[in-house]
């Protein structure tokens, strides 16, 4: 048998070989990986990263919001604490290396490389792995930072026209879960984009007493005759770390009386001042609600104190 005769047959039984190859590796992905319709392209399962993820089909995850000044993440210990009880909350394994060290290093790890250390906002989330439906396979977790530069350091109270108004579509539970952050926060998108369609700023949410208890994106004060109040963690506003820092800050100035007590819609009518505040933010006053036009004087004030706090460590 001459070379002719040969080479034929080793090419065919090479195409052979590498249909079969193509035929095998076609088995393994229908096997470990299904296909899905992503925007209307057929595709494999294991190019989207959402396909499994329990934060993205169920809400299954838990997180924290920090502002980073110059290489240091403020109020660290508070945002560690919450979140370590958020986990709890939720029933959540926690990993023996989540120490409050191990997240300062990864979160300033990612500053550095993003090279806003001097001022940024960072997201911590932390959600259970892949693997059953309602009820999780496993309780491990996965946790991803996200860090964003921001233009300014120090907290300040921004002096601009600042409407709100009452978002009652839907109502906040008085629960241990409406005071953590979850994953699940479709009351806020959709009051947020109802405060977009109605030309205000923010809106302040109800819960099922139809008490306000806070606003789209943090907790309410509201001064009125010498006291500063908020509502109780009770009334199912979020233990917010600014709240927190508030509460103590207005605790010390002299002729102001502190509270935690219900507020009312009716109250909102009678009020001097209304502020929002959170960790990015700092306090943000509000400056009309409906008819009524408000001051500015105690949340100045608590801004100077809060930023000479931050000064000194």
């Amino acid at each position: 048998m001459g070379k002719s005769d040969i080479r034929p047959k080793t090419c065919y039984r090479f195409c052979l070989d590498f249909r079969n190859l193509d035929l095998y590796l076609s088995r393994f992905r229908r096997d470990f990986f299904f296909m899905i319709n992503f925007n209307g392209t057929i595709t494999t399962s294991d190019s989207n990263l959402l396909v499994n993820n329990r934060a993205f089909l169920y809400g299954d995850g838990v997180f924290e919001t920090l502002k980073i000044i110059d290489n240091k993440i403020l109020f660290l210990e508070d945002h560690y604490f919450r979140l370590m009880a958020s986990m709890r909350v939720v029933r959540m394994e926690i990993p023996m290396n989540f120490t409050m060290e191990y997240f300062e290093e990864q979160v300033l790890s990612l500053a550095n490389t993003n090279e806003c250390k001097a001022s940024a906002r960072a997201r911590i989330t932390i959600y259970r792995n892949e693997g059953g439906y309602y009820l999780p396979k496993q309780r491990s977790v996965s946790f991803l930072i996200k860090c964003d530069a921001l233009e300014n350091k120090l907290y300040f109270n921004e002096i601009k026209p600042y409407e709100v108004d009452l978002y009652k579509d839907f109502v906040v539970t008085k629960q241990l879960l409406s005071s953590i952050k979850t994953t699940n926060k479709i009351i806020n998108i959709t009051g947020s984009v109802f405060a977009d369609e109605n030309g205000l700023e923010n809106c302040l949410m109800l819960n099922d007493a139809k008490n306000v208890i806070e606003a789209l994106n943090g907790n309410l004060f509201m001064v009125f005759e010498g006291k500063l109040i908020t509502p109780p963690i009770s009334e199912g506003c979020l233990n917010g770390i600014m709240r927190k820092q508030i509460l103590g800050l207005a605790s010390k100035l002299e002729g102001l009386e502190v509270v935690e007590e219900p507020i009312s819609p009716f109250d909102l009518q009678k009020a001097d001042e209304l502020f929002i505040t959170n960790v990015v933010k700092g306090v943000q006053s509000i400056t009309k609600y409906r008819k009524k036009e408000f001051g500015n004087k105690i949340a100045n004030e608590l801004v100077k104190h809060l930023n000479a706090q931050i000064r000194l460590g």
